[in-house]
């Protein structure tokens, strides 16, 4: 059934069901990135203290999912290009899987079960290094897909559903964590519960590689490999038929005005799209999300009250993420951001001045939902959309990909270094997070250009300036 609308002149329902298995990609990215939460002291007590390790060999193993999402991002573009925003999302998928049973039993085939060696902790780094390589691709390819086929009044909210689509995978996750843990003996937890958390992941990874077989590859990258028919049928889809041939005129338009070199429209665009990237992670968002359980138990809840305040901070998340889909097309992507940042900015400074001042308790979890309630609204969706919105369609998929490596690059430098910089600075640790996130105003305010509303052919026609 056609559910034809007003602002569009197409299908509703099909650019909602496209989007929607894209987002499952999204779901995946959360799911995979915060389920080691649950599992992070029981993989420290099995690989990490068993075997003497460090705290840096610890930070580095609970981060190593990162090293593959730099890969993942950094790949993402060559698989775009190469074969396809849907094939590459296929490949992603697999990948996922793959990575929930080898990080669940990593003793598969090689190892013994209960007998940790250091070439086992190597097999569990490869496995999450595996799916990190899938979050990666994800990452970059998922909000891709969307913007490429979101009509552009649409854009803003349907991008960012993909951000609602990854606080609701750690959601999910912070969830079947906490029902694993909850009630059960540290020996469980330890022995089976961390391993049921990692294989959990493979229901969703296969549903999502699944679905991808029933979705159409974008119309700008049909375009892009001379398939125009498949590209005005998908458009007329999505946009009504009259929309659709026009705005395939415009694609076709922007793939002959410029080489593709991926400078060809100027340096500052990608600057501009590795500099959202960074900041993103500079402000200290993953620190919050990795070790949530962690930094709740140091504030004196016992492990299932810590397990399941995170489940309040997820529900938090979720709720201003909501409220970042309903705004972006109102409001603008600037706003946004600058509030999120001055947010942020007041959460970590003042987390910060109470973990100096050795004060635990309510208000700073109050500071914490402040500072991940501020994110959630600006950062965590909106440069998510920008990213996939300001890159020109002939160098869309490289510049992506270097937005995107570099963004887990980051991801990896400050989640690693968190355990050793608590060591070292405590309470500065989160003053430095305040810093950035007082850095990232003044970058948006300064660079950023307001996307809201424009196509993503009126976009490039900014850069052509």
């Amino acid at each position: 059934m056609t559910n034809n609308t007003k602002n569009t002149g197409g299908s509703l329902v099909y650019i909602m069901a496209l989007t929607l298995v894209a987002t499952l990609g999204g779901l995946l990215f959360g799911y995979d990135t915060a389920v080691i939460s649950g599992a992070e002291k029981s993989v420290q007590a099995y690989l990490i203290t068993s075997l003497g390790l460090s705290t840096l060999i610890h930070g580095a193993t609970i981060s190593s999912a990162l090293i593959g999402c730099v890969i993942g991002g950094i790949i993402s573009g060559i698989f775009a290009s190469k074969f396809g925003r849907k094939k590459s999302l296929m490949i992603a998928a697999f990948l996922f899987f793959i990575s929930a049973l080898g990080s669940g039993f990593p003793e598969f085939l090689f190892f013994t079960k209960g007998e940790p060696t250091t070439g086992l902790l190597w097999m569990f780094n490869f496995y999450r290094i595996i799916g990190g390589i899938g979050v990666g691709m994800a990452s970059a390819i998922c909000p891709m897909y969307i913007g490429e086929i979101a009509p552009a009044n649409m854009r803003g909210r349907l991008v960012s559903i993909n951000q609602f689509a990854i606080i609701f995978g750690m959601l999910v996750v912070y969830f079947v964590n906490w029902g694993i843990a909850n009630g059960k003996t540290i020996e469980y937890i330890n022995d089976i519960g961390w391993r049921m958390m990692f294989l959990s992941e493979a229901i969703p990874a296969a549903l999502f590689g699944v679905l991808l077989f029933f979705v159409p590859e974008t119309p700008r990258y049909l375009s892009l490999i001379n398939k125009d028919a498949e590209a005005l049928r998908v458009l007329t889809r999505i946009n009504g038929a009259e929309k659709a041939k026009a705005i395939l005129e415009e694609i076709k338009a922007t793939l002959v005005s410029h080489s593709g070199k991926l400078f060809s429209y100027g340096k500052v665009v990608i600057i501009i799209g590795i500099l959202l990237s960074v900041f993103q992670q500079f402000v200290g968002i993953n620190v919050a999300l990795y070790y949530a359980p962690r930094i709740f138990e140091s504030m004196g809840a016992g492990k299932d009250a810590s397990m399941m305040q995170t489940v309040v901070m997820g529900i938090i998340n979720v709720i201003f993420t909501v409220l970042a889909i309903m705004t972006v097309d109102k409001w603008g992507r600037k706003p946004l951001l600058m509030v999120g940042s001055i947010g942020m900015a007041v959460g970590m400074f003042a987390i910060s001045a109470l973990a100096y001042l050795h004060i635990i308790g309510v208000s700073t979890l109050v500071f914490i939902i402040i500072y991940t309630a501020s994110f959630m609204m600006s950062w965590g969706p909106i440069c998510w959309v920008l990213i996939s919105e300001i890159f020109p369609n002939k160098i869309r998929g490289r510049a992506i990909a270097i937005a995107v490596a570099a963004q887990w690059a980051a991801n990896y430098l400050i989640s690693s270094t968190y355990p050793f910089m608590m060591e070292v600075s405590g309470g500065m640790t989160y003053g430095i997070y305040g810093i950035m996130s007082v850095l990232s105003f003044i970058f948006v305010w300064k660079m950023i250009p307001e996307t809201k509303g424009k196509t993503l052919e009126e976009i490039e026609h900014f850069w052509n300036k």
